[in-house]
């Protein structure tokens, strides 16, 4: 996720063959971003031919979580 306006309903999505744009009804329910979202990983996919493409059935990738995240040492009596 390039950005996302909550007011504007409207955001840009960052993609390897450039930017999509994104209106908020063009999430999953419950999807939309609130707040920074720059750089958020978010699945979508692609209709329409050039230049109307845009990104529908967007939802946010939920961020895993490393071994070393959820370990935690005790401390030494």
């Amino acid at each position: 996720m390039l950005w996302f306006n909550d007011v504007k309903n409207l955001g840009v999505i960052e993609t390897e063959d450039g930017q999509l744009p994104v209106h908020g009804d063009d999430f999953l329910p419950g999807q939309a971003p609130v707040g920074r979202c720059k750089g958020l990983a978010v699945s979508f996919t692609v209709v329409g031919d050039e230049p109307e493409r845009k990104a529908v059935g967007v939802c946010v990738v939920p961020e895993v979580v490393g071994n070393r995240a959820r370990h935690r040492r005790r401390g030494m009596s």
